[in-house]
């Protein structure tokens, strides 16, 4: 195995939590003690090393998926002042919130999980995966934009989807809006151009700018998980004004919210 340096402070246990607690994902697989992933085309292993990962074969990509944009020493040190988050930050120290490589994956994920649980949205999504996807050893490659652009009518609900999702992940699939070009763009800029495409909302903006292009700023103050985090620990506080509070950190202040609440 090729050793991957992640900077520090990194649990890699912590790291993909979420990938174990919400079932099995067939395009990112937690597998005897390692996480499995198609990335530039080739299925890798992802295993625990000291001071990063193990990862076989090798791929620089891998960096993205386990959060190395996010620079946490600031993070910390803002933390100490809230009076939640200094506590979540040491109990969670290293959590570097995972980021979905591929933008079109990210998107047609925010249309699968709309107004159902992640359990369920899981289970749909890997049914999509199986049919339209591409099998490795263990992981699946997520399906391409041009193979769902390709589906017929029909062929996406016979896997769970309503039929307004079927619309709407078609319509992506098939649009002229050019995925790779957001992470160049504004943060303004980027929920201008999704938001205009039928079915995605505020609430997909804000977690692609979170779980995809890792920008600071991202608050999916729409996300019920969130706004019962933010109410539970913060005494009623409501998500939407919560905004300015954990401001310039909002994203990882979401991310560490949301994990304190599923880690007791």
């Amino acid at each position: 195995m090729a050793f991957l340096a992640v900077p520090g402070p990194f649990d890699f246990a912590l790291s993909t939590e979420r990938f174990r607690v919400f079932g099995v994902d067939l395009a990112t697989v937690w597998h005897e003690g390692g996480l499995h992933r198609v990335v530039g085309g080739r299925e890798v292993r992802i295993e625990a090393a000291e001071g990063g990962v193990d990862v076989e074969p090798f791929e620089p990509g891998v960096a993205h998926l386990l959060g190395a944009p996010f620079d946490l020493a600031p993070f910390y040190r803002w933390a100490r002042g809230d009076e939640v988050l200094r506590h979540v930050v040491v109990r969670l120290r290293g959590f570097r919130p995972p980021l979905m490589p591929e933008p079109f994956e990210m998107l047609v994920g925010s249309i699968t999980a709309q107004q159902v649980s992640l359990f369920s949205a899981t289970a749909i999504r890997n049914r999509l995966i199986e049919r339209f996807g591409t099998r490795h050893e263990v992981a699946w490659a997520f399906p391409t934009r041009e193979r769902l652009a390709r589906a017929r009518e029909g062929e996406l609900t016979a896997l769970g989807f309503s039929r307004r999702k079927e619309e709407y992940v078609l319509a992506l699939a098939r649009s002229e809006l050019d995925l790779e070009t957001l992470r160049e763009l504004p943060d303004d800029e980027v929920r201008a151009r999704i938001v205009s495409q039928r079915g995605l909302g505020e609430w997909t903006a804000e977690w692609f700018l979170a779980r995809h292009l890792a920008r600071p700023n991202a608050w999916p103050w729409g996300d019920l998980a969130l706004r019962k985090a933010v109410a539970d620990l913060y005494r009623g506080l409501d998500v939407k004004e919560a905004r300015e509070r954990f401001h310039p950190f909002e994203n990882l202040s979401a991310h560490y919210l949301l994990l304190a609440q599923r880690v007791p």
